[in-house]
């Protein structure tokens, strides 16, 4: 383990944290996106997306030489982002029949996207992003203590 493992786990969560940021900005702003994807002809609402996050596990030589010796390095290596996944559930149906989306009978498809929803993906990302810089911090904090007391 390095002296810099802590800060490179911490770097990682707030690289994820931002990406996440970005993208329930990006469903808030299209939240009444009517035309978001062309599918078949026909243009369909903007769809939630979401951010899928995993462990960063290498898979270089170093972990499978571990492996094969018999010891652990089953420390933390951070997160990264798994994958920009779509929400399925079903699009919000409103009677506008003066909307030009509307369909014959005077409905129109709106976003799944719910803002309350959105809100609360946001206010919990901002604390994790918060509590990295925290964690950033005290690792720096300790490792500058480190070298005062090698003086």
């Amino acid at each position: 383990m390095s002296m810099f493992h802590g800060m490179n786990v911490s770097a990682s969560a707030l690289t994820a944290q931002r990406l996440r940021m970005d993208v329930v900005s990006s469903n808030m702003s299209n939240a009444d996106s009517t035309r978001g994807r062309l599918v078949d002809g026909e243009w369909e609402p903007y769809r939630r997306k979401m951010v899928t996050m995993e462990p960063n596990q290498s898979g270089g030589f170093k972990s499978h030489l571990h492996k094969a010796m018999g010891t652990s390095e089953d420390i933390g290596k951070g997160v990264k982002i798994g994958n920009i996944i779509e929400d399925q559930s079903p699009f919000q149906q409103v009677y506008q029949p003066e909307h030009p989306d509307a369909n014959e009978e005077g409905y129109v498809q709106l976003p799944n996207v719910d803002p309350l929803k959105e809100m609360i993906d946001l206010m919990s990302t901002t604390r994790s992003y918060e509590a990295n810089v925290t964690t950033l911090d005290a690792h720096k904090n300790m490792l500058l203590k480190a070298l005062e007391i090698g003086r």
